[in-house]
């Protein structure tokens, strides 16, 4: 499997590649703690600042009114983008962390009582984590966890026999931004739903959507949430997806102004989904640059950009598997563009160090993910992960650079 030229002539399209590290071609195998920006998404962004900008859902003057028409056309874009049935369908947060956080603060405040059960998976993101624990310290539920094995594949005849009566939500990510394992996450529900219609489903797509298309619908979520800043867009965007069933039985999760109908001291009226879940002016720049992004890898393709990354994957997985003493973390059958490992004798961050010096940028770490590493029995891990940018050389200079790390640390 080889690189496609006609995804690798959108490399040109981000600028920052151009630049060098330590004197050295940057090779950025880190899109999965953040993605670079393409040039269509900077100058959307710049293009309002410099000729645009205002508040929106407010003023009455030309700009205001057609900066409010852009901002909303990225509700129904965002839409689009993953098969929701309708903009009403989409809230905008400041990231996925933020909705998870309103799904666990509303929806789960609202629905959940002590005794019922959750239940989360052993690879999930502390941001898929922290939320429950915090929710359970208040209501007194329980939360259950799906082991994986040493693949990094979940075991899902433990996850059916976690299922209960007592099941109210499951809440899990689509890949895991440790391992790079693609989670059935059809199945996943599908099983849920045989057993009780009526659990809900939350799935963190931070690394989902960036990597393959993503159809809500589909999939038969409950909840999606991803963030914008993995997905060539701006940071300070996230998206949570949600039925309109779900979103209408969801409380406020914070009060301000354009969330509200009418405000008195004796009683407040609150908007219907999704506005009901924006209070106070929103990232309005950072929704135009998220709508530029999303604009850009459609005009690509997702399919395309997950044939590329899959075919980087196997080169990548092949070059760093030959080399003497390396471990690879997360060998599923089925994996999105991330490979983490460990070297033998070797600490990740001075192996980190030492990649930095060669111009190659990855991530070291736990990678916010304490409970899979202590799965797995290690600290942490090298993590090189893939964008629609990343191309052979990169794994080249990374294979260069980690023969580097083990001639000067060993």
């Amino acid at each position: 499997m080889t690189e496609r030229p006609d995804i690798v002539q959108y490399r040109a399209d981000f600028p920052i590649l151009a630049a060098q590290m330590h004197g050295k071609p940057l090779a950025f195998l880190d899109s999965g703690a953040s993605a670079q920006k393409p040039r269509a998404v900077i100058e959307a962004m710049n293009r309002i600042y410099e000729s645009g900008y205002s508040n929106i859902h407010r003023g009455l003057y030309e700009i205001s009114q057609n900066l409010t028409e852009d901002f909303e056309s990225v509700r129904s874009k965002v839409a689009a983008f993953i098969g929701a049935p309708s903009d009403k369908n989409i809230v905008f947060t400041r990231n996925a962390t933020e909705a998870v956080n309103l799904v666990a603060q509303s929806w789960g405040a609202a629905h959940l009582q002590e005794g019922d059960e959750i239940i989360l998976t052993e690879m999930e993101h502390h941001a898929n984590i922290v939320p429950w624990q915090l929710l359970r310290d208040k209501t007194g539920i329980v939360i259950k966890t799906v082991p994986f094995d040493e693949r990094g594949v979940l075991d899902l005849e433990e996850y059916e026999s976690l299922l209960s009566h007592k099941t109210k939500l499951i809440s899990l990510v689509h890949v895991s931004n440790a391992l790079g394992t693609i989670n059935p996450v059809n199945k996943i529900i599908k099983i849920a739903r045989d057993f009780y219609p009526e659990i809900k489903v939350l799935i963190d797509g931070s690394q989902g959507v960036v990597h393959m298309p993503v159809d809500v619908q589909a999939m038969d979520a409950d909840f999606y949430v991803f963030t914008g800043h993995k997905l060539y867009g701006p940071t300070g965007i996230g998206v949570l997806y949600g039925k309109t069933e779900a979103l209408e039985s969801m409380p406020p999760y914070q009060g301000g102004g354009d969330m509200i109908e009418r405000v008195a001291f004796e009683e407040t009226t609150y908007k219907e989904p999704p506005y009901r879940f924006e209070a106070g002016t929103p990232a309005i720049v950072e929704v135009i640059g998220l709508g530029a992004a999303i604009d850009y890898v459609s005009q690509i393709g997702m399919a395309d950009i997950a044939a590329h990354e899959k075919a980087l994957l196997t080169y990548g997985t092949e070059k760093l598997r030959a080399i003497s003493g390396l471990t690879m973390h997360g060998t599923a059958p089925n994996k999105a563009g991330i490979m983490s490992f460990t070297i033998e004798g070797l600490h990740i961050s001075d192996i980190g160090m030492i990649l930095d010096q060669c111009g190659v940028a990855v991530r070291t770490g736990h990678h916010c993910c304490m409970p899979l590493m202590a799965r797995l029995g290690v600290e942490g891990t090298v993590r090189a992960s893939l964008g629609l940018y990343s191309n052979r050389n990169d794994i080249d200079q990374l294979v260069e650079g980690l023969e580097k790390a083990k001639d000067l640390l060993s």
